[in-house]
């Protein structure tokens, strides 16, 4: 309780930061950005090269109104098939601009609900990227799947295309919280999902569970990790639950007053930690959680683990290329996102022009700081000799950059000819920590709980 006291007084309890899967974070986006720029930057990526690929889906059969993401409802295949259609319009315009010899070492389907496809669609979209970005040797294919819209003829499909992992979202197997939060998914439906994509060869499954749902107590997670534990998944993330209703209407349909406060959150995850630990997991930055033999804490153990729009990765490709509506695409020279509203992506797609409509050219601070920012959420520590050797910030600058860090958390962080170091005890205060090496404006409401 002591410990909890501390953070409480540091502000842990009150805070709203970003959950920095980007540095700017994505509000910061603005129109300079435009599909020239990021025709121009697709050109300039070094024939030959590895790039990795994310494809965004928005459609899910019912929209669960705990999420946040930028998705839509259909009761039909139809929308869904027209999209497929222009994904494939989309690769036609990224093969006229790709330098030759582009492969992909990491793709990855993400939504909404990417499973929603029927089996000959995705059969017809991998091959269509197939012929624009062949596979390279080792490459990575993972696919966010829906246990309740998954089958056999199109879990056949996915492993025929090369799917190497499949991420599972769990969220809470209580039946009471799943009434609450829109989430009917009972565990032998995500069980028998497991085990069908199991049975076809992919051997590396994902899993994602929230904390801090409402109505979620210490014995309601502990039951739901310890079933989530018997299906052996070799990573989980553990995200916390962010009730942002101002941004996500859905949000709305849920009451308010049954989220868990701050402070019983933090309990939560505590609870949560402990087990996926006990189980022979290791601990993945803030959030994530590993069996020691996964790529993932190969990548934390030697210094290779990184951060993106889908939370931790190993994927160090220096351009990840987004296709589909609200897509983000990183460069080393900046963001690009493509238009978020559907119709508005179809409508430049079809126009024979990329959708792109914001984003953010890097400057030399931006790049060091984010950097900076993206280390400490992977490693809880900043190489200073490693943030100089960028050239982007000179010595006194960034040694000053710490020295204000460590007056804002007292006795929170360490510093020394190394750099700058969270120790364990101060690791719920990471989110925070970081956002005092970000140098654009925060706004409250556009944020979660930093807990």
């Amino acid at each position: 309780m002591e410990a909890e006291s501390t953070l409480g007084k540091l502000g842990l309890f009150d805070a709203r930061v970003p959950r920095y899967t980007s540095y700017p974070t994505a509000p910061h986006f603005s129109d300079a950005v435009g599909p020239d720029t990021y025709a121009a930057w697709i050109r300039a990526i070094p024939p030959g090269s590895p790039i990795s690929l994310y494809v965004h889906v928005p459609f899910c059969r019912r929209l669960c109104w705990f999420c946040a993401c930028r998705t839509q409802g259909t009761s039909s295949d139809a929308p869904v098939l027209a999209y497929v259609e222009t994904l494939k319009a989309e690769l036609r315009l990224l093969a006229a601009a790709l330098p030759e010899g582009v492969r992909l070492a990491r793709m990855h389907w993400g939504g909404g609900t990417p499973t929603l496809m029927p089996a000959p669609a995705i059969a017809g979209l991998a091959a269509a990227i197939r012929a624009v970005l062949p596979l390279a040797p080792g490459a990575e294919f993972s696919v966010e799947i829906d246990p309740n819209e998954i089958d056999g003829p199109r879990l056949d499909a996915l492993a025929e295309a090369g799917m190497t992992r499949a991420s599972i979202g769990v969220q809470d197997f209580d039946p009471e919280i799943q009434a609450i939060i829109g989430r009917d998914q009972t565990y032998e439906v995500t069980k028998a999902a497991a085990d069908a994509i199991r049975a076809r060869g992919v051997t590396s499954l994902n899993a994602d569970i929230l904390y801090g749902l409402p109505e979620q107590t210490a014995t309601r997670i502990s039951d739901s990790v310890q079933k989530l534990l018997s299906l052996s998944p070799d990573r989980v993330a553990l995200y916390g639950y962010a009730h942002v209703p101002w941004m996500a209407r859905r949000q709305t349909m849920i009451p308010s007053d049954a989220i868990p406060r701050p402070e019983d959150r933090l309990r939560l995850f505590e609870t949560a930690r402990n087990l996926f630990v006990w189980d022979g997991y290791e601990e993945i930055g803030i959030d994530h959680f590993a069996r020691p033999d996964d790529g993932l804490a190969t990548a934390a153990r030697t210094g290779r683990l990184r951060r993106n729009f889908q939370g931790y990765t190993d994927d160090t490709a220096p351009v990840l290329v987004g296709l589909g509506a609200s897509s983000i695409a990183r460069f080393p020279q900046g963001y690009a996102q493509s238009a978020a509203v559907t119709s508005a992506y179809v409508r430049a797609i079809r126009d024979g022009r990329f959708a792109t409509h914001r984003g953010h050219v890097f400057t030399a601070e931006d790049r060091w700081r984010g950097r900076a920012i993206e280390a400490l959420m992977c490693d809880f520590r900043i190489d200073r000799d490693e943030i100089l050797a960028g050239g982007d910030v000179a010595e006194a600058a960034l040694d000053a950059a710490f020295a204000r860090t460590a007056a804002a958390f007292p006795g929170m962080v360490e510093i020394d000819a190394r750099g700058l170091a969270i120790p364990r005890r101060a690791r719920p205060l990471t989110r925070m920590i970081a956002r005092s090496l970000d140098a654009y404006e925060l706004s409250r409401a556009g944020h979660s709980s930093a807990v």
